[in-house]
């Protein structure tokens, strides 16, 4: 059974929590990354993409970065954003809602006048980004401790 959502630009305050909320949720207590490092300079200048339930719960959340403040992560490349804490809650996986997340940001990067989206994946997650058209670049990383490839799709 699917369940109806909305995907959009994360416009307020209230978004905004919720964003962080669904990051918390994923990020700092499924997979114990420090909350002192999930949460950033960039949030505040970054372009945030909530899903939320018809009964407003929030079910994922992405950011995107671009200009200088994507710079260190694009190579330098003003056109290249990049797609990041993106983050599915556990009760949303499977509905296409991960989907749905990365396609919206794809929408904020083209409104913006980006030609290619980044993003550093976790390697359990490579198949997914493929799927929507992400291709691998450059050696595995750790990132939190955990291992990441740099992806990039171009728009």
């Amino acid at each position: 059974m699917s369940t109806p959502y909305t995907v959009r630009v994360a416009e307020d305050p209230a978004d905004r929590e919720a964003c962080f909320a669904v990051r918390k949720e994923v990020f700092v207590v499924e997979q114990g990354v420090a909350q002192d490092i999930e949460y950033d300079a960039y949030d505040a200048v970054a372009v945030h993409v909530l899903a939320v339930r018809e009964d407003g719960e929030p079910l994922g959340t992405g950011r995107l970065l671009y200009g200088e403040a994507a710079a260190a992560k694009t190579g330098g490349d003003a056109t290249v954003g990049s797609l990041g804490r993106f983050a599915v809650a556990r009760s949303a996986r499977g509905l296409g809602v991960g989907a749905a997340l990365v396609r919206a940001v794809e929408d904020a990067a083209r409104a913006r006048g980006l030609a290619a989206v980044d993003l550093h994946a976790q390697t359990h997650a490579l198949g997914f980004y493929e799927r929507l058209g992400y291709e691998t670049y450059g050696p595995e990383f750790p990132d939190a401790g955990i291992p990441h490839r740099a992806m990039r799709r171009v728009l």
